[in-house]
């Protein structure tokens, strides 16, 4: 099976292709830039220049795995367009794979028994935190917190961090006394997208955006004409 994934959910424009083998993923192409904004105008050239290093093409993918989010309400849509185009397009099916699973996914491989968070920065003093160990499963699931409720999530440790928004909630749980170690603060690997889009279920890893809370920009109530 060979997949093509493609996440634009954080501050990174990355896509690969990527197939099955015995040992795991092997990637065959891939290209991955850091852009805070212009996901539009980066992703479908990014794309084409992926595609042009596999031999296959279009016509040689199986699936499509996309980033659903949480992440930024603009970039979500950018690669959920992309990517069910290209579903549609080669007749494949699409996978939505969650940005914060891309990121616990690595950290899960290397930790063992270990508990192991998730925490993609929200502004505003506040987390999209998930948090898993092996021994357990999900520990704290999908959810939007403020920095103080996360750390009473995740309770008394010890706990690997990643993500965006890992050093502000490592400096919370410190502060609380927690073992903690950061891991990293960039965004998913786009291997780790492809690794768990081979393995989702279409029928239940659907490609809609993950949304935790509500849009920043809201209707100005006052501003509004009556009906008549």
């Amino acid at each position: 099976m060979h997949i093509l994934a493609i996440d634009t959910a954080l501050e990174l424009c990355s896509a690969c292709v990527a197939t099955e083998t015995t040992d795991g993923v092997d990637l065959l192409a891939q290209e991955s830039m850091t852009l805070a904004r212009g996901h539009a105008e980066a992703l479908l050239p990014l794309v084409e220049r992926v595609m042009a290093r596999f031999a296959g093409g279009f016509e040689g993918l199986s699936r499509v795995a996309v980033t659903v989010g949480p992440g930024s309400y603009t970039g979500l849509r950018v690669g959920l367009s992309a990517a069910r185009a290209v579903g549609l397009a080669a007749n494949i099916p699409v996978v939505g794979v969650t940005t914060l699973s891309a990121l616990l996914a690595p950290q899960l491989a290397l930790n063992g028994d270990g508990l192991v968070a998730a925490a993609i920065d929200a502004r505003h003093g506040a987390v999209y935190l998930q948090a898993m160990s092996a021994g357990e499963g999900i520990v704290v699931p999908p959810t939007h917190l403020l920095l103080e409720e996360a750390a009473d999530r995740l309770g008394a440790g010890p706990v690997t961090l990643v993500g965006s928004g890992a050093a502000s909630l490592a400096a919370v749980l410190r502060a609380r006394g927690v073992a903690v170690t950061v891991a990293g603060a960039a965004g998913p690997d786009i291997a780790w997208v492809a690794s768990l889009g081979l393995v989702a279920d279409p029928a239940h890893a659907l490609p809609r955006p993950m949304y935790l809370r509500g849009a920043d920009a809201q209707p100005q109530d006052r501003a509004r004409i009556a009906r008549r």
